[in-house]
């Protein structure tokens, strides 16, 4: 099946190197364009997040790690349900400066790529809205959100529809449910970015240790 051209219609998806990913980013932030780009492309990525794991997720003091969170619209999204326990991490220290302020216990510039500087089983839930995506993080970061995470932890996250096969999420998913890492929750196709015509995969797990 041809991918759709989301390239012409997302600038970003073109970009393949964590630096251009960067710069793009650091650049989007000015202004705070990225939060009305959001709005106006009908961005639903963090409200469908928000709404599956809150199905789960009933302890409103959970302590919840939203990697890659941007200027915090999963925050924002999660507070509007009365959670208030969130970590932030991402790359761009541009997008970072644009969350609300309070809106998380605490902000890190992390690349997610790496090994995340948290200890094991601290977090009730992962958050990872938006950054499985073109030139961004890649599969292994799902052990990394497993370890992180406590036993019987939920981990939510989009992976856009175009890398789900060519970055080899799929094959990642499957084999962390063979090993026992994790089982699956929920998992279907999200609207995402419709006004783009650009999907998502929307998985919903839970953690096994």
């Amino acid at each position: 099946m041809a991918q759709k051209d989301v390239g012409n219609k997302i600038p970003i998806y073109k970009l393949k190197k964590t630096d251009e990913v960067m710069k793009y980013y650091d650049e989007w932030g000015e202004g705070n364009k990225y939060d009305q780009d959001m709005v106006d492309w009908n961005y639903t990525g963090p409200k469908e997040t928000a709404e599956v794991l809150i199905k789960y997720e009933k302890n409103k003091d959970a302590k919840i790690y939203d990697a890659g969170c941007g200027t915090g619209l999963v925050g924002v999204e999660l507070k509007k349900h009365g959670y208030s326990n969130f970590y932030g991490a991402d790359l761009s220290q541009k997008l970072l400066d644009l969350v609300p302020k309070g809106l998380y216990q605490k902000l890190d510039k992390v690349d997610l790529n790496k090994p995340i500087e948290e200890e094991d089983n601290f977090f009730d839930a992962v958050m990872c809205v938006g950054t499985f995506t073109f030139g961004h993080v890649k599969p292994p970061a799902l052990d990394e959100f497993i370890r992180i995470t406590k036993n019987k932890g939920l981990i939510c996250f989009t992976i856009n529809e175009g890398i789900h096969e060519e970055y080899g999420f799929d094959k990642k998913i499957d084999q962390l449910k063979k090993d026992n890492k994790w089982k699956e929750v929920e998992f279907f196709k999200s609207d995402y970015i419709a006004s783009k015509d650009v999907n998502a995969w929307l998985g919903l797990y839970e953690v096994i240790k």
